[in-house]
């Protein structure tokens, strides 16, 4: 999962960030479960970078007036 940018996240629209965000979680959610099973390890930076990526969609989303 690359990093996004909040420039790029600017240039979409509501609908498409609100996708992306569900998406998000669900790969926040598969993360934490693989990780409590021991198949990842915690060190492994992937739940990092998915939880700052819905941090960043969430603060666009806040900045347009968006309430979830």
């Amino acid at each position: 999962m690359p990093v996004l940018k909040a420039k790029e996240l600017r240039k979409k629209d509501t609908k498409e960030l609100i996708e992306q965000l569900i998406e998000l979680r669900r790969e926040l959610l598969r993360l934490n479960t693989l990780s409590a099973r021991g198949i990842i390890g915690k060190e492994s930076g992937k739940v990092k970078v998915v939880r700052r990526n819905i941090a960043r969609i969430l603060t666009v989303l806040r900045e347009r007036g968006v309430k979830l």
